[in-house]
């Protein structure tokens, strides 16, 4: 009996140690990997690898002298990260379409951009799919995707949806090197995160810091915003790039700075994981992304505002503008209303209320839960398809 036990324990060990090994070098083989639901119009389906689970990422490994290295997520995500080479367009700055807004000043400095542009994107499939930015590849006649391993090959355009600054890449490529998909719901606020691109054009380059903020919004900067905030130095040309965990996972795609020079100042922002697979999703399926939309013109409630329209509500949002015969004036809302959930979900301000509408799908019914003076009604709101091409205004109708 002792004999069998010894033999059973060495043969568990043993398969330990295999599935140990394969999940590091390995995964796809143990079926790590989830199908993405996405075909490219008559292509085939688009598989991305997924993390089996938060607690399976490794910690920071010890390097030199002991000190904690993390050299294992460098080199497990960093062959997944290509530089984009633009050429034909004038790119974002002096005399781009973006170079007069506010918004660019703000985070990229005054500067002037040369016709060529440079970029990064992120390979999320073994066959080619890349996840960039819009704003890296807008406007270009011709895009070339450099890997880490110097391969370079000529990337087209599958789609690109500027309400949240995602485009999806295809390139000619088998057995590329595809990061794997991790899970950005379960970060938080001090994780160390490490931000992989290609800034000024030095050639790949990875940063270290932690996430210093989640969930921001109300930056100006897309339509549709929910950015992780990280100090992990994100430069020009970083964007379209990978923020990856402690494990080499992806969780996010590195967007934007908060800059009055144009070079990192510790603020950084990247859109994460979890919404850009929904982008993804949509511009290999249909080529757009498909949006809920209820027709309404919001404002953040603020105390004043509550006080003016003699409203008792101290959370919500107020509706300013109804469209005529939209879906939420066809079930009975008026401006003044102040909308405090959709489908049961609290709205605490526009943001909020956008992502939510446009979560939901068309055609389908939702319970919008108002307060309309001192009375709290349930409308029934008939979703509609967001309209494409929205002017990206403050008084948008959402």
């Amino acid at each position: 009996m002792r004999r069998l036990w010894l033999v059973f324990s060495q043969a568990v060990t043993v398969a330990v140690a295999v599935v140990f090994v394969l999940a590091t070098f390995k995964p796809a083989w143990l079926g790590g990997w989830s199908e993405f639901g996405t075909r490219d119009r008559g292509g085939p389906a688009v598989q991305v690898l997924m993390a089996p689970a938060p607690a399976a990422v490794p910690q920071a490994a010890s390097g030199v002298g002991g000190v904690q290295s993390l050299a294992y997520a460098a080199r497990r995500a960093a062959p997944s990260v290509v530089s984009v080479v633009t050429s034909g367009s004038r790119g974002r700055g002096e005399g781009s379409p973006h170079g007069s807004e506010p918004w660019f000043r703000r985070f990229f400095g005054e500067q002037d951009q040369p016709a060529n542009g440079m970029g990064s994107a992120v390979i999320v499939s073994t066959d080619g799919y890349l996840l960039t930015n819009n704003h890296v590849i807008e406007g270009a006649e011709q895009i070339e995707v450099v890997l880490a391993d110097g391969r370079r090959s000529v990337a087209k355009v599958i789609g690109s949806d500027p309400d949240s600054d995602l485009a999806v890449l295809k390139i000619d490529g088998r057995d590329l090197p595809a990061v794997t998909f991790g899970v950005a719901d379960a970060l938080q606020v001090g994780d160390v995160v490490l931000a992989i691109g290609n800034p000024f054009n030095v050639g790949q380059t990875v940063t270290s810091g932690i996430v210093s903020a989640l969930g921001r919004t109300g930056l100006g900067l897309n339509t549709f915003e929910n950015f992780i905030q990280t100090d992990a130095a994100i430069n020009p040309g970083n964007s379209g790039g990978a923020l990856v965990d402690a494990g080499g996972q992806l969780l996010g795609i590195n967007t934007a700075i908060y800059s009055r020079s144009g070079g990192s100042m510790g603020i950084g922002f990247a859109i994460p994981v979890t919404t850009a697979r929904q982008v993804m999703d949509g511009l290999i399926r249909n080529g757009v992304v498909t949006r809920g939309w209820i027709g309404v013109q919001p404002r953040d409630l603020t105390p004043e505002l509550a006080e003016s329209i003699k409203s008792r509500a101290t959370q919500g949002v107020l509706i300013a503008g109804v469209l005529q015969d939209g879906p939420a004036s066809d079930a009975g809302m008026l401006p003044g209303d102040v909308v405090l959930r959709i489908a049961g979900h609290p709205v605490a301000n526009t943001a909020q209320l956008l992502n939510e509408v446009a979560a939901l799908a068309p055609q389908s019914r939702t319970s919008v839960s108002i307060l309309r003076g001192d009375q709290a009604l349930d409308l029934q709101v008939k979703v509609a398809q967001r309209p494409s091409l929205r002017p990206r205004q403050s008084d948008d109708q959402r």
